[in-house]
């Protein structure tokens, strides 16, 4: 399967901007039909506790860009958007929209950044989300999630999927956290990691990238830097399948520690 990130320079609170900046990366990529792109986290938006201006209602104008661009380019989309649900709360969601432009998906966020507020604005996710693209088994997940592999291990206990996704708002001063925990992830779970994150600066942090691909053994296949633009790999199902078959590490997982089943 062909993985494109697009590493964003985000423009604070401005989703016209931020939905043609997608665009463009997107359409330079020219990405094979049924690509996994994945955009970062609250990618229109940027990490905003502003929930009364910036969250979008389901079907709205967030959901339609993405619907949009997925059918226009012939691929799937993961990004990230500040989403209000009928209830009144607002959540910090992945969304994924398969190539037809319908929603595949949605993950909310199950640890909102506490030291940063998020958690007094954003309502948490409940549980992990694995869906299926062309034959690989996808996990979601956003940002300070990383910190905490249960939630990972959740998914991998239910499903072993192939490829976790990490969208992100990682400021610079933590960013050697962020490269070793995505191969942490990579390494303990089998599976690809694709992570996204943005550039740039917001009115609170300053944020350098590093975008990485990957592999299963926790080598680093494509890292973008700190520039905006675009990080792309041809990640080989084959070959993950083998190394599980030839060392299955994830037979092993303790029940009573790891819920399995679907």
């Amino acid at each position: 399967m062909n993985v494109i990130g697009l590493q964003l320079d985000i423009v604070w609170e401005n989703k016209r901007a931020n939905f043609e900046k997608a665009r463009r990366l997107l359409a330079a990529a020219s990405p094979p039909k049924d690509t996994l792109v994945v955009l970062p986290e609250m990618f229109a938006t940027g990490f905003s506790m502003d929930t009364a201006a910036i969250a979008d209602p389901y079907g709205g104008e967030t959901e339609q860009f993405l619907a949009a661009a997925a059918k226009e380019f012939g691929v799937c989309i993961v990004a990230g958007a500040a989403m209000r649900a009928e209830d009144g709360r607002v959540r910090n969601k992945a969304l994924v929209f398969s190539s037809d432009g319908k929603p595949l998906a949605f993950y909310a966020k199950m640890q909102p950044f506490t030291l940063g507020g998020e958690s007094q604005h954003y309502a948490a996710g409940s549980h992990p989300v694995v869906f299926d693209w062309r034959g690989w088994s996808v996990a979601p997940f956003i940002c300070y999630d990383l910190r905490f592999p249960e939630i990972f291990r959740a998914a991998t206990g239910a499903r072993q999927p192939h490829l976790f996704v990490v969208i992100a708002s990682w400021p610079v001063k933590r960013i050697h956290h962020w490269t070793r925990l995505l191969q942490a992830r990579a390494i303990e779970n089998q599976a690809y990691v694709v992570g996204v994150n943005r550039c740039g600066r917001d009115p609170q942090h300053v944020y350098n990238g590093r975008s990485a691909i990957v592999d299963f053994h926790g080598e680093i296949i494509a890292d973008r830097g700190d520039e905006e633009g675009t990080i792309q790999a041809q990640l080989d199902l084959a070959k993950l399948q083998d190394y599980r078959r030839d060392l299955p590490f994830l037979a092993d997982l303790r029940a009573d520690f790891v819920k399995r089943g679907p």
